[in-house]
């Protein structure tokens, strides 16, 4: 199967279910006209982009710039401290405890915590949120990718004098990998829910979140909407390039998925 056949397959079947529901979304609404509905046909909101571009374009750069360095940073910190848990044994002891502890805090509930502490206005304290629900995915997948190798293949390369940093990165990382990009995946959709639920309760006026907050009040949902689906390209555009990452690092994973699911 050639890579046109292969993307066919994979994004023909959910396109072709999307552009049905939005078809059989607008028919019901043009049918029913129902009085007070909140949710508005899709060619309004479609309509509601077109009008208030150059809004809904500055907010997504305003969200995006939160996600993108909040998303980063989660993730560095993330992996530095899988690297260090899985080789010093006091980082395990000492990290691994404070890390779970972070991930039972309700992250969000914090947002207005770090506004006071932060600033209320200032962009770093929605990005401390996200930086706080991306870390325990990335945290927790790539140490269990780090540490769950074969035991045998470390006492051999333990045999032929290989240091503990060479087990690390040739054979620690390489079977943490997968885990990553699992790890990635996920927190590409958190990161956009963290950044904009932030943005209810402090940040720039500009964007996504007092966008959506502030037409939703004034009961002009297709401009909310249209916000809405600003988030929602900017996670779906996060997760493609996680997923075009992961088939660029590791085509052999790809292909061996392929081969099993065939």
């Amino acid at each position: 199967m050639n890579v046109v056949q292969r993307v066919g397959r994979a994004w023909w079947p959910p396109l072709v279910f999307g552009v049905a529901v939005l078809v059989i979304w607008e028919a019901l609404l043009a049918a029913t006209d129902p009085e007070g509905f909140v949710l508005p046909p899709p060619t309004d909101i479609v309509s509601a982009i077109g009008e208030d571009w150059s809004v809904i374009w500055q907010a997504s750069r305003v969200t995006g710039f939160v996600i993108l360095t909040g998303l980063g940073f989660g993730i560095l910190v993330g992996v530095v401290g899988a690297l260090l848990v899985t080789r010093f044994r006091t980082a395990n002891e000492t990290l691994t405890p404070l890390a779970i502890a972070i991930n039972a805090i309700p992250i969000i509930a914090l947002a207005p915590v770090f506004n006071n502490w932060i600033g209320l206005t200032k962009p770093e304290s929605n990005q401390a949120v996200v930086v706080l629900l991306v870390f325990f995915p990335v945290f927790i997948n790539t140490a269990k990718g780090l540490t769950q190798v074969s035991y045998d293949q470390v006492e051999l390369m333990r045999s032929y004098a290989a240091s503990e940093w060479t087990i690390v990165a040739k054979l620690r990382i390489p079977n943490a990998l997968p885990y990553f990009f699992t790890a990635l995946k996920i927190v590409a959709s958190l990161a956009v829910i963290a950044a904009i639920v932030a943005e209810y309760f402090g940040g720039r006026q500009d964007a996504l979140g007092p966008i959506i907050t502030q037409n939703a009040g004034l009961a002009r949902y297709d401009t909310a909407w249209a916000a809405v689906v600003a988030g929602s390209v900017i996670g779906i555009g996060l997760y493609g390039i996680a997923v075009v990452a992961e088939r660029l690092v590791m085509p052999w994973h790809h292909e061996s998925e392929g081969e099993t699911s065939a």
